[in-house]
């Protein structure tokens, strides 16, 4: 009898040990859940004053985590939803992998152009963080990125020296239209992409009204879309916020290379509150962490887009 007492508490304290050590692998990251490419739609459609809408700009560039790179997107997550502008690059044997710069020196150990190596020889070097630390994370391809996204997150692709052609067909062939979008600088860039893929959400660039005229000209998809404008905050802002909300199209202001350099965290807070006040509906950020929290005091009680924002739990 006592030996079986004493096996039936192993046994009990066996599970509920793995129990523990399962849930001590998983953490929880916040997702933006979108199913159809009309989700996207919906969440980047102009409601008035909403929700805060963050984009983490090549992730989310912070110590430990390199920029384009899946480690620094998870870490993202587990603390604010966000989607992610990041850049996909070719390689010498024609993979799509995310680098920002041609080179690889600034954010790897390694050193020469990226299309200068193939793939499998790019595995050799390890990703940098913005320190300049080598981490243990390597360059990851598109596709790798585009099936972990799923699910979790938005990728808006930015346009480094892919052709067109090959984001058209990674988009089909990984059935990716609902959470894959495109950023474009023109209205011809956005029209062949429309043609090709009519449920695709871009990310325009539409930095004057006159850029909005030539837009608005050719057709453009405005309620599939987000409009980045600029910068920063400023008064010339105001028209095109009026013209770009009058087509049910969101605005985004990117801090990256403006409020993100402020050196004082508090300063930092103020300029990302001021940016929605100001009329933007999203705001792109090397720190969507400290975005996230500078913006929690400006969050409206109700809004019907909450319904996209919400967590997962995922193993580590």
């Amino acid at each position: 009898m006592k030996t079986f007492f004493s096996k039936t508490i192993l046994f009990a304290g066996s599970i509920i040990f793995a129990f523990s050590t399962t849930n001590l692998a998983q953490s929880t990251l916040h997702v933006i859940k979108v199913k159809k490419p009309k989700d996207t739609h919906e969440l980047f459609r102009y409601t008035g004053r909403d929700i805060p809408i963050i984009s983490g700009h090549r992730g989310g560039i912070v110590k430990g985590f390199p920029e384009n790179s899946i480690e620094s997107f998870e870490n993202t997550l587990k603390h604010t939803p966000a989607f992610f502008e990041i850049d996909p690059r070719l390689t010498k044997d024609g993979v799509i992998v995310l680098m920002h710069d041609a080179t690889l020196n600034r954010t790897t150990n390694g050193t020469g152009k990226v299309s200068d190596y193939t793939y499998k020889e790019l595995q050799q070097f390890r990703l940098k963080d913005v320190e300049g630390n080598v981490t243990g994370f390597r360059i990851p391809t598109l596709e790798a990125v585009i099936e972990w996204a799923r699910g979790k997150t938005i990728l808006n692709l930015d346009i480094k020296d892919v052709p067109p052609e090959m984001y058209v067909a990674i988009i089909k062939r990984m059935k990716a239209e609902a959470f894959v979008m495109l950023t474009v600088h023109n209205p011809e860039q956005a029209m062949y992409y429309f043609r090709e893929i009519p449920s695709v959400t871009f990310s325009a660039h539409v930095l004057t009204e006159e850029a909005f005229e030539s837009y608005d000209k050719s057709g453009f998809p405005w309620k599939q879309c987000l409009a980045f404008i600029g910068t920063r905050v400023k008064p010339e802002n105001q028209e095109l916020y009026r013209l770009i909300h009058s087509r049910g199209a969101t605005c985004m202001i990117s801090a990256a290379p403006t409020y993100d350099k402020l050196p004082d965290i508090s300063e930092r807070k103020k300029a990302y509150i001021e940016v929605f006040n100001d009329g933007a509906d999203i705001l792109e950020s090397d720190l969507p962490i400290e975005v996230a929290e500078a913006v929690k005091s400006i969050m409206p009680a109700k809004s019907k887009k909450k319904k996209f924002f919400g967590t997962v739990a995922v193993k580590e």
